[in-house]
């Protein structure tokens, strides 16, 4: 059992590869014990996934709690709520950043209910109830040294049309506004919340895109900072706001995208 301490914790889905990792060890690397969550966590993989994870936040010095748990379940929501509340007394950032694309990518006009529901329970519905209830763990726990922090991961695709991925799009749109919305909740709380927007960034999930993106960053001049972006330029963005460096800033949104969003001609 992991021992509580007065170090503040952090909460991070989807912690076991890509952006999540990336997030899980900047947060460590800045003090936070870390609540590594995936929907896989076995014990007997250290090549990969959360206890791979967990072995570099401990080498950072800090703690790291594995837990399984399925971000678009309610039952496990309150099981990996528990086990943190338990290991650490209590959550004081919640790093929604579990999610899925699309299995197939399908025309708009083809796409499935089926593929339509998976993303939305996974990419919107989960992380909304499960922000519902951390923030309400948030609220009983008021008085510990860190001031309670949320972040929403989203996707430039929150605003960007892709007709081969529109159920992606719609469920990053609805995390969007789903962020705005708990900021403006949870203000009263002195509970700050946060979207993060990331670009093209360097992951599995993009690797099947690479030569498409490799073309358009470095041919065609997509960004105007000319590189992929990496799970490390996420966890500095966490970071900065876990540590209350925008803590008069709830609700906003933070593109990190080497310059995506800037209007050019």
């Amino acid at each position: 059992m992991v021992q509580q301490s007065n170090t503040p914790c952090a909460l991070v889905t989807g912690a076991g590869q890509g952006i999540g990792r990336g997030i899980a060890l900047a947060l460590a690397g800045a003090g936070y014990d870390i609540v590594a969550n995936d929907i896989v966590a076995d014990p007997n993989n250290k090549a990969k996934g959360v206890y791979e994870v967990a072995d570099r936040v401990e080498e950072l010095g800090r703690r790291c709690l594995p837990v399984q748990g399925d971000v678009s379940s309610m039952d496990d929501h309150r099981r990996v709520i528990e086990s943190a509340v338990r290991a650490f007394g209590g959550i004081d950032v919640l790093v929604n950043n579990a999610g899925v694309a699309p299995k197939v990518r399908m025309d708009m006009l083809e796409m499935t209910a089926e593929s339509y529901d998976r993303l939305m329970n996974i990419n919107l519905r989960g992380p909304f109830f499960l922000t519902q209830a951390v923030a309400n763990q948030m609220i009983r726990q008021a008085g510990r040294s860190q001031k309670p922090v949320v972040v929403f991961i989203s996707s430039i695709s929150a605003t960007v049309s892709s007709t081969g991925r529109a159920e992606y799009c719609l469920s990053k749109a609805g995390v969007s506004m789903a962020a705005r919305l708990f900021a403006d909740r949870l203000a009263k709380h002195d509970i700050t919340v946060f979207e993060i927007r990331p670009g093209i960034i360097a992951t599995d999930m993009t690797s099947v895109v690479k030569e498409k993106y490799d073309k358009l960053i470095h041919e065609q001049g997509l960004l105007p900072q000319a590189r992929w972006g990496t799970p490390e330029d996420i966890g500095r963005a966490v970071v900065a706001l876990a540590q209350g460096c925008f803590a008069y800033s709830t609700g906003q949104v933070i593109e990190v995208g080497g310059g995506f969003g800037i209007p050019r001609l």
